[in-house]
């Protein structure tokens, strides 16, 4: 972490508060997944209703990954950063409340809007406060907080439920996730809003008046972007749903509802990002996701046709977790390097949201060629269609690595911005 030294006070400032946001985002979003078991034994719901209230924040959590690229681009990074941690704060805080599944749907899907724009507001503020020489490093590291959020969700899950019945214990663990909202303090304090560019450099980067994120000046970066995104969410939701039910139902492995499973996945994907943050600065933004992808679809693939015991499968669960995990760490960077200011927010919304959107039909797909073929046959099959397409579309892609942003740290950003950009028409 040497390189932090050469950061400017600023990007330092924000390089803490999107980290602290992107964990705190983490840690309550996970609460969720930690309790159903009370909830399932406290209220009496079906598993199915669990996972309606599952599946209702994922939605509503690309819808607001849209809806916060849309205000990042009018009303400012900085404004769109606090509006979401402040949602996302209150909606978990008010699921303590919840007295009916009803109620509950309603809240969760409500704090998803928050959680899903959060990711989009503090992407765009990071990549345009730093520089292009750490901007990638900075982008994995932050995507890293996740892992740390998750690790404190799990954390605090032992302690309330040793200390709580766990009829109150769940409540107790949404009420704590009011705490967030605590960072907009330091946000307003620390962390200013990007600069604009100046005329020149505006025109140098493609920025002239405002335009759609489908204008043909930038329609390449969108359609293909959107097909990155659809990749990379697709064989992640694949692996993380059917993975699991695989391994116990066909394989019969039993760690994985251990905590050792849980620790290793948690810090598989830690060392993923903080992995992927060094070679996207290195070896290049584009080189960097078709790595990942091609070892996350060779992983998968291990997983379900080779003999494994549960040693086996716990050793290889952690290349799988940083495998998955270096995708993710890139996309912020790379997403937001493919459009010109005036409409960066909005383009790093939807290719990243878009494919939230649509990856739900991959594992629709897994459960639908598992009818007619075995799971694991199915699991690799859609492993393999979901990386295979960001390989390939990535490659329609320029690589990025050095371009200058409007308003990113000045000196080592300023030979890119003479750079073609990258979202020429088809």
């Amino acid at each position: 972490m040497n390189w932090t030294r050469e950061l400017s006070t600023t990007e330092r400032r924000t390089l803490r508060g999107c980290f602290a946001g992107w964990a705190l985002d983490g840690l309550d979003t996970q609460m969720f997944s930690l309790v159903i078991p009370a909830l399932l034994a406290t209220w009496g719901i079906g598993k199915g209703q669990a996972g309606l209230i599952g599946g209702a924040t994922l939605v509503s959590g690309a819808l607001g990954g849209l809806l916060a690229g849309v205000i990042a681009d009018r009303y400012g990074r900085v404004r769109a950063l606090q509006i979401t941690v402040c949602w996302f704060s209150l909606f978990t805080f008010l699921s303590a409340f919840a007295q009916s599944f009803e109620q509950l749907l309603v809240l969760k899907a409500l704090q998803g809007l928050g959680f899903g724009g959060e990711w989009t507001a503090g992407a765009v503020l990071l990549a345009e406060t730093v520089g292009a020489r750490h901007r990638g490093k900075a982008m994995g590291v932050v995507q890293s907080a996740w892992g740390f959020g998750w690790g404190g969700a799990v954390l605090l899950y032992m302690l309330v439920f040793a200390w709580l019945p766990a009829e109150w214990a769940w409540r107790m663990l949404f009420a704590i996730g009011a705490l967030p909202a605590l960072l907009v303090l330091y946000i307003r304090r620390a962390i200013p809003e990007p600069p604009r560019a100046t005329p020149a450099a505006a025109a140098s980067e493609g920025e002239g008046p405002t335009v759609g994120i489908f204008d043909r000046s930038v329609l390449r970066a969108t359609v293909v972007g959107g097909l990155i995104g659809v990749g990379a969410h697709g064989g992640y939701h694949a692996i993380t749903i059917w993975l699991p039910t695989y391994l116990k139902t066909e394989r019969h492995l039993s760690v994985l509802g251990t905590g050792a499973y849980l620790a290793v996945v948690i810090v598989a994907f830690i060392c993923g990002c903080f992995v992927s943050a060094y070679l996207q600065d290195r070896i290049g933004r584009r080189r960097n996701v078709m790595l990942f992808a091609a070892c996350c679809a060779v992983t998968v693939n291990l997983y379900v046709f080779l003999p494994l015991n549960d040693v086996a499968m716990l050793l290889l669960g952690f290349p799988l977790g940083l495998f998955s995990a270096g995708i993710p760490a890139t996309l912020g960077t790379l997403f937001n390097e493919l459009y010109p200011r005036n409409v960066r927010g909005r383009g790093v919304g939807f290719c990243y949201n878009f494919g939230r959107i649509v990856s739900a039909g991959f594992p629709v797909l897994v459960g639908r060629m598992g009818e007619s073929l075995p799971l694991g046959t199915a699991l690799g099959i859609d492993a393999g269609i979901a990386y295979g397409l960001v390989v390939i579309a990535v490659w329609f892609l320029p690589e990025t690595r050095s371009r200058g942003l409007s308003g990113a740290a000045p000196g080592d950003d300023a030979p890119a911005e003479r750079q073609p950009r990258a979202g020429a028409s088809l």
